[in-house]
């Protein structure tokens, strides 16, 4: 299991259902919207602030387990 790591939302494209957040002291990881948790409409805001484990994907690191703070 990954280590739980808090970040900030860099960007987050509603329409594409994707975008990155900035992990703190490290790199921006690959977010995608099936990747947060909760119900309804998933979308994160510029800004806002996450935890996450950060996986290993085909293209880098990305983001699992998004709880929203």
């Amino acid at each position: 299991m990954s280590e739980t790591v808090e970040g900030t939302v860099k960007w987050f494209n509603d329409e594409k259902g994707f975008g990155f957040i900035e992990q703190e002291g490290g790199k921006d990881v690959f977010v995608h919207f099936s990747a947060i948790n909760g119900s309804g409409r998933r979308s994160l805001q510029e800004g806002q602030k996450v935890t996450m484990e950060v996986t290993q994907g085909q293209k880098g690191p990305q983001a699992e387990n998004v709880t929203p703070l």
